[in-house]
């Protein structure tokens, strides 16, 4: 595959054909010389050194409130001896991770400049994730991110899209590989998505005081499975792992995300930040009907953005579902055990008033690893119309009677460089 350099967005010359927000078989090719190469996290991380107290904010922001997390007292009596991180913070985008040096060659930095896919509505869609290791209070943390994988997809949705695939490892300051995961981002046309207007019929659930109630009720009913462990030995293929509910969803839901994991991959930031910002990555501001810049993600708590972009109003985030099938995890697993890894596909929206059941199910029951007690899990998101938004599968290890507590599972190389190379091989395959 023949390279070329990939002109920077302040200074990209007119064509002759006006592409922008376009996907050509020249863009996605351009996209794919990127494969491999090392990049820098385009925000810097909402925590550089979190502690006790930023555990408990994060998990805070999707529902989470075990005291594994931020209680000493408590977590002294587990198997960890103190506070770990739920483990959806050590992942998350921008979440943790100060970017490890990275000397790229000047052909790799022209192959980065800008953006192929530039004005094409990207959406995130699924990932992969994987942990090794628990990440305890008051450590720096360290990531490598590249892309891994571009495909080129139809969809029904907005007919030709990209998928495209970003492989990211974390580390302890100490070098411990903590996690990886792959993200998805979907990659579509904005036009073609508005023209065919697939979600337009979909009109607001009102809820009878009666389904409220009920919906409280599951809430109030649902509590981690904490300081019990869950033996190995009590687990059999078919049993289900109970239900976690979550909704309906509101704007102020997501405002209270955004104070737990922050603003994410555009560093949204307020005021005279903004203006900066804004002068640093002007396409990702569209003006409102008082012709004031704003960021794309207003879609997500503003209806009139949202039917710009073909839906019928704001919708919450994958990252935020991917969250709360980690919780329906760790609610059901104990204090005592490993979530190791979590694969999940976000299938349709979740819109502002909506509620989601999360259902999980223990798929198998085996020994990983040849002697790993393990059991996978295939987790389930419905919603009050009865579609299912949100799919998943994870492998949690739990202690065992007769092999004692979980022994973690091995990471997949030395260090960032290793680690990287292993995962994206891995996922190339």
């Amino acid at each position: 595959m023949a390279h070329e350099a990939v002109a920077g967005e302040a200074g990209e010359s007119a064509a002759a054909t006006d592409t922008r927000g376009l996907i050509t078989d020249d863009a996605v090719a351009r996209l794919r010389s990127r494969i491999g190469i090392a990049v820098r996290n385009p925000a810097p991380p909402h925590y550089r050194e979190p502690g006790i107290d930023a555990f408990r904010i994060v998990a805070q922001a999707y529902g989470d409130d075990n005291p594994l997390w931020s209680d000493r007292d408590y977590a002294a009596a587990s198997r960890w001896n103190e506070p770990i991180a739920p483990p959806a913070m050590v992942g998350g985008d921008t979440l943790v991770g100060e970017d490890a040096p990275v000397e790229n060659t000047a052909h790799e930095r022209a192959l980065l400049k800008g953006d192929p896919l530039r004005g094409v509505h990207a959406f995130y869609a699924g990932s992969v994730r994987e942990w090794w290791t628990p990440l305890t209070a008051g450590r720096r943390i360290r990531r490598r991110d590249a892309l891994v994988g571009v495909h080129d997809k139809s969809s029904e949705f907005a007919g030709r899209a990209v998928h495209e695939w970003t492989g990211q490892l974390f580390a302890a300051e100490d070098g411990a590989l903590l996690s990886a995961q792959h993200r998805l981002m979907i990659r579509t046309e904005r036009t073609k998505a508005r023209e065919r207007g697939k979600y337009a019929a979909i009109e607001p659930y009102v809820y009878s005081d009666a389904e409220i109630e009920q919906i409280e009720q599951a809430v109030l009913t649902a509590r981690p499975r904490g300081s019990t462990p869950r033996y190995w030995e009590d687990v059999a293929d078919g049993d289900e792992a109970g239900t976690l509910v979550k909704g309906p969803l509101t704007v102020t839901d997501i405002v209270c995300w955004h104070v737990g994991v922050g603003m994410g991959l555009y560093n949204v930031r307020p005021l005279d930040l903004a203006v900066r910002n804004r002068v640093r990555i002007p396409r990702f501001y569209h003006r409102d009907e008082l012709n004031v810049p704003d960021v794309m993600q207003r879609v997500h708590w503003d209806p009139g953005f949202a039917r710009r972009s073909g839906n019928p109003t704001t919708f919450d985030y994958g990252r935020m579902r991917e969250f709360w099938l980690v919780h329906a995890c760790t609610n059901w697993m104990g204090d005592d055990a490993w979530l190791w890894k979590l694969s999940c596909e976000f299938r349709a929206f979740n819109y502002v008033g909506d509620t989601q059941w999360i259902t999980s199910r223990v798929s198998r029951r085996y020994l990983a690893d040849g002697d790993r007690p393990a059991v996978d899990l295939t987790l389930s998101a419905r919603n009050q119309r009865g579609t299912e938004t949100t799919t998943g599968t994870a492998t949690i290890l739990l202690p065992s009677r007769a092999r004692g507590q979980v022994r973690l599972p091995e990471p997949p190389g030395r260090d960032l460089e290793s680690g990287l190379r292993a995962i994206t091989e891995r996922f190339t395959g």
